[in-house]
């Protein structure tokens, strides 16, 4: 499959600056470019590679002003980070062959309804009453337990346990092995030091447009419904306890750990391997940094966390500043 610098211009309605009928059939790094490939600038310390780079169409954005020549032909654009996610997403759905049809090896409840156009794959279990819109694939191994439902063209990856009564919206992506509505982690300490199990009678509400990565671990609600907000995007190896709300469109990065009850707002970004105390909640748009520890509530909307426990961006790197150094004294 090759596609022409005008077809891709044309796509991400950008400027071209030489050959348009040049063809690509692939997307490389910008350091391993090749002929018959495309690659992109981002960011400005791969700018070296820009002038030996050989690949046949470069990505640049509009303001970016080269030092040297550049070879090949170049598509500007405002933003080459979206451009090169669209191009992507345009070269995967060229060749995307979606399946459809049930596999003869899949069990599949007379109670539930499967729509048109759905792919159900071998070894995958459909409980009673489950639902599954139109367009949706759900590939082998799969577990789907009572009363599930899917959305449309969601897509659900090999070997991912869906326990009873979870919902789960349309256009999403959950990828292998991942496990949504196991029991919250929730326990009651008795006299003699043993602990009874407190039963978790809710489920896990995922919204449209969400990404669940590899691994990660879902908590369905002791009472009412765990619940990830549209857009969200969650890592591989990530665990969201039971009660816990996480807002539209936040991306958690992998490793991290969200403790129960805690409800994290729209927008706000978690590096990888952070971890969330229970019960608190976190503003709109906040950043936190990898390994951070947050064990309070943080109020104030577009704030910049670090360190363990996590404290204000700026007042942690004064602080660094000041301890890395201790040693000398």
């Amino acid at each position: 499959m090759e596609i022409t610098a005008q077809y891709i211009s044309d796509y991400l309605k950008g400027e071209i600056q030489g050959d348009p009928l040049v063809k690509v059939s692939s997307v490389a790094r910008i350091e391993s470019g090749k002929p018959g490939t495309l690659v992109f600038l981002g960011n400005p310390k791969y700018e070296n590679f820009l002038y030996t780079s050989k690949a046949s169409i470069v990505i640049l954005n509009r303001s970016f002003e080269p030092s040297s020549p550049v070879n090949g032909t170049v598509i500007r654009v405002d933003d080459a980070y979206q451009a090169i996610a669209s191009v992507l997403e345009l070269f995967n759905s060229l060749k995307s062959t979606r399946k459809k049809g049930r596999s003869l090896f899949a069990r599949v409840s007379w109670s539930s309804k499967i729509a048109r156009g759905c792919y159900i794959g071998a070894g995958t279990i459909v409980s009673k009453r489950v639902s599954v819109a139109k367009g949706s694939q759900i590939y082998p191994q799969c577990y789907l337990g009572e009363d599930v439902e899917i959305g449309e063209n969601t897509t659900i990856y090999p070997g991912v346990k869906i326990y009873a009564g979870c919902k789960i919206g349309s256009q999403c992506i959950i990828h292998a092995n991942a496990v949504i509505g196991s029991d919250g982690f929730g326990f009651a300490p008795l006299p003699d030091g043993s602990y009874k199990k407190i039963p978790q009678t809710g489920n896990v509400v995922i919204e449209d447009n969400c990404e669940v990565g590899a691994n990660t671990t879902i908590d369905r609600a002791s009472i009412g419904s765990t619940i990830i907000r549209k857009g969200v995007k969650l890592d591989n190896l990530i665990q969201i306890a039971h009660n816990t709300e996480i807002g539209e469109n936040t991306v958690i990065a992998a490793l991290t750990g969200i403790s129960g009850s805690t409800k994290i707002g729209k927008g706000c970004m978690l590096g990888g391997q952070v971890g969330v105390a229970g019960h608190i909640s976190i503003a709109d748009k906040t950043m936190v940094g990898a390994q951070a520890g947050v064990i309070s509530s943080i109020k104030e909307e577009g704030r910049s966390i670090v360190g363990s426990p996590a404290i204000d961006s700026r007042e942690y790197f004064k602080s660094y500043a000041i301890f890395k150094n201790l040693h000398k004294r």
